[in-house]
């Protein structure tokens, strides 16, 4: 008897993983994907996915973390300690496509989500970003006269910006590094004396 019930929670394990997973791929490709879309892809049904996740809102939830959870994995092994100019464009060429598929999640997320709760997850990305702003500033290779909240949300703006241009065929994948890396350069240097 004891071990249908280890068996039981990892199927459930294996179902949560492969929801979230077909959630991931779906939503990156349509954030206007049905949860019948999802349920499909990750091949349970609809009723499997709602015992899971009660509502859109708590798939998305553990989709968009998910995600976000990887590319933490992914940006933690950086070394950008150092010079920051340096590691700016390490983490610029590093985190534009986990940006490009956090964005079609994100908006996804937005109508249901909380601007709290999806604050809250991007709480390391956007600690890492303002720590390595300070460390520019303070290094002089990036501009003081703006406010720091503001050149965090200057770079996000403009990676967010990379992945909708990389979605609409505007820009190739392999363009957006050095594109977005001169483009936030540009408006972070600071300006010659």
């Amino acid at each position: 008897m004891t071990t249908a019930r280890p068996r039981r929670r990892a199927d459930a394990q294996r179902s949560i993983a492969a929801i979230v997973a077909a959630a991931r791929a779906q939503l990156a490709a349509n954030p206007d994907a049905s949860v019948e879309d999802i349920a499909r892809a990750a091949g349970v049904g609809r009723q499997t996915l709602y015992g899971h996740f009660r509502t859109r809102a708590e798939l998305l939830d553990a989709t968009l973390a998910d995600a976000l959870a990887e590319g933490e994995k992914t940006l933690s092994g950086l070394d950008l300690d150092g010079d920051a100019d340096e590691a700016l464009t390490m983490l610029l060429g590093s985190s534009w496509a986990l940006v490009a598929e956090s964005a079609a999640l994100l908006t996804a997320a937005q109508p249901v989500l909380s601007a709290e709760r999806i604050r809250e997850l991007h709480t390391a990305p956007a600690q890492r970003l303002t720590a390595l702003v300070h460390r520019g500033r303070d290094q002089g290779v990036i501009r003081t006269d703006m406010p720091v909240q503001w050149q965090v949300n200057l770079v996000h703006y403009v990676l967010h910006g990379a992945a909708v241009e990389l979605r609409a065929g505007r820009l190739h994948a392999e363009q957006i590094p050095a594109v977005v890396t001169a483009t936030i350069r540009s408006a972070l240097r600071p300006d010659p004396a």
